[in-house]
């Protein structure tokens, strides 16, 4: 057989094992696919032609076939490595069911997301999924997403809840992680826990901090109004982490628990740039679990975002609505998971 080459490439072509590690079949079935042989699901050989799509080769002429269509995917940017990982397995879930996927990143000073709405409206895309959107943002007019809806475009939202949109959304439990957070470190011993979250207009950050303050007051007996005290909201970045985290120390906090892996960095940061140790002095504890955070130094104690999970479930929503089966208006909730790692360890007492 003739396989397929690269795109833009004169000759080389991928190995059956690489098409099969990467939609995570046998070399058997690919080959069935390739050679346009019957016996394989449709799911199975949906999988195996997305995985030339993303590895980059062109799939041989008689497999080819005219995209169901276009599907925007709206996010905030590309900086933050959660972001890239949701826009992945999205990507990838979507071309395995024949649309092309259209990437749009609102970066500062670009087009906001209502303008990036109306750009792939007058590209004429079969739907939308919004990634960590206005419809997170509490101060926000939802007034935007119920117009879209009353032009019958479906779309669905992941990270962040309003009762005002009748969409299906996707979440993870961010109160739950909290917790989970919370008490692992009182396990270690930890008695003065702090949070560094994003601004508290933001539907995630004001769920995890519900989940800590309920946490601190379950396993410490801490008064709900001191614990407010032991929250502080910044921004969402390294930089932003490390403000949080001075203010968390200076509290005489032992633990801290930030609300994405980005601030947990520059929390660690913060700490070093007092001549502390981390974990032997000061534990903290991400969220998200982006590909590299196993790799910091020291590895990042973090909450797993299920994002495999998540991402595949807004798919298939929003494919169920694009055929005509509406999805129930609610939204669909994950839970995380906790992942010990270097960087939280028993308390040191005096």
């Amino acid at each position: 057989m003739t396989f397929p080459r690269p795109r833009g490439a004169e000759q080389s072509a991928p190995r059956l094992a690489d098409i099969a590690a990467q939609a995570h079949v046998s070399e058997a079935t690919v080959s069935r696919v390739l050679n346009g042989k019957a016996g394989v699901a449709a799911a199975t050989r949906h999988r195996v032609l997305a995985a030339l799509d993303v590895l980059g080769y062109e799939r041989p002429v008689r497999l080819r076939r005219r995209s169901a269509g276009l599907v925007g995917l709206v996010i905030p940017e590309l900086t933050n490595p959660i972001f890239p990982a949701f826009a992945q397995v999205i990507e990838q879930s979507l071309a395995g069911h024949g649309y092309t996927p259209v990437l749009c990143t609102q970066m500062p000073g670009g087009a906001t997301e209502d303008e990036l709405v109306e750009q792939l409206e007058e590209r004429g895309v079969t739907g939308i999924v919004f990634l960590s959107g206005l419809h997170a943002d509490t101060s926000a007019d939802p007034t935007r997403y119920v117009e879209l809806a009353a032009r019958k475009v479906p779309f669905v939202l992941i990270n962040g809840y309003n009762e005002h949109v009748a969409a299906p959304f996707v979440s993870p439990d961010d109160r739950s992680a909290a917790r989970m957070a919370v008490r692992h470190l009182v396990e270690l011993g930890h008695e003065r826990i702090g949070l560094a979250i994003g601004p508290t207009r933001y539907v995630p950050s004001r769920r995890k901090a519900e989940g800590f303050v309920a946490a601190l007051h379950a396993s410490l007996g801490i008064a709900h109004d001191e614990a407010e005290l032991l929250v502080k909201p910044t921004l969402f970045t390294v930089e932003g982490g490390q403000a949080a985290a001075g203010a968390l120390l200076d509290q005489g906090c032992t633990g801290i628990v930030c609300g994405s892996d980005m601030m947990a960095l520059g929390a660690i940061r913060a700490v070093r740039a007092r001549g502390l140790d981390v974990p032997r002095d000061v534990s903290v504890v991400g969220f998200d679990d982006s590909q590299l955070i196993a790799f910091t130094d020291p590895p990042l104690t973090t909450v797993r975002q299920p994002v495999q999970a998540m991402a595949t479930a807004a798919v298939g929503a929003l494919l169920e609505e694009i055929d005509g089966n509406p999805v129930q208006r609610t939204e669909f909730v994950f839970q995380p998971e906790l992942v010990v790692r270097g960087s939280t360890g028993q308390v040191r007492r005096a």
